[in-house]
């Protein structure tokens, strides 16, 4: 059996990640890195036959040098562990990272690496929630708005807001350059006025909006941010995954 790992350009592996991405069916955080010209695309082939992809991220990423997509057609996965092998030997790759709802993946990471840690908690819209804050207005940020918008400590000023007796207590919004359908919600609520029921509520009309945009909602947190998960659990978002990441562990690469 001969395999082959060789870079490729992004729209050589184009229509393997759309079945990747339709065998994933849920939000994909890093989707938009092959785009951004964030990864190094490799093609897998088999006795000269195209089997699958994988990429590896190069330049201005947290981790460059990581495995963070890895998909074999499904008449080729029994060939998984040594084309992943011949994968870190070409790319020289030093990381894995993979979602734990890719179980493909996430059994190579664990097969392939150590010291493996998760500091992101994924979440998808999981039910309808009928929150209801009298006092607070949700609707589009203005341009008359711009200096009544408290100073953010974490997220961008988003393009819809939640006003509260003459003051703006809360932003949001949602980015939308993940895998189609999916958006990732993002907020803040302005310290003074947090714990007050502003941030679940703001999630609630925020997912209401994706909707009708024709997205579905998706959000996620660090796991040490325990009142943001709260916040989005109370507004009908649940946990569903993890973003793990490991080191290569070069005795297992050799050993399997």
């Amino acid at each position: 059996m001969q395999l082959e790992v060789k870079p490729v350009e992004l729209a050589e592996i184009g229509a393997l990640r759309d079945l990747y991405r339709q065998e994933m069916n849920c939000q994909i955080v890093h989707d938009s890195w092959p785009r951004r010209g964030l990864v190094a695309p490799h093609l897998l082939c088999v006795d000269g036959k195209v089997a699958g992809y994988g990429t590896v991220t190069i330049g201005e990423v947290i981790e460059p040098g990581t495995v963070n997509e890895f998909y074999l057609l499904p008449s080729y996965r029994t060939h998984a562990i040594p084309l992943f092998r011949e994968l870190l030997a070409n790319s020289n790759a030093a990381t894995i990272r993979a979602q734990s709802n890719d179980t493909f993946l996430l059994l190579l990471l664990y097969d392939f690496a150590e010291g493996i840690t998760s500091d992101t908690v994924l979440f998808h819209d999981a039910f309808t929630t009928h929150r209801v804050v009298p006092e607070a207005v949700f609707r589009k940020v203005t341009a008359e708005d711009g200096v009544r918008i408290f100073a953010h400590e974490l997220e961008p000023v988003g393009d819809w807001l939640l006003e509260a007796a003459g003051s703006v207590v809360a932003t949001g919004g949602f980015l939308t350059h993940y895998n189609p359908p999916y958006a990732d919600i993002f907020m803040e609520v302005a310290r003074p006025v947090q714990r007050r029921g502003y941030g679940s509520y703001l999630v609630q009309e925020l997912k209401r909006v994706c909707y009708a945009a024709g997205k579905k909602p998706a959000a996620r947190c660090h796991a040490s941010n325990t009142g943001s998960r709260k916040t989005l659990e109370k507004a009908g978002m649940l946990p569903c995954a993890r973003i793990l990441l490991g080191r290569v562990n070069r005795a297992k690469v050799s050993a399997l």
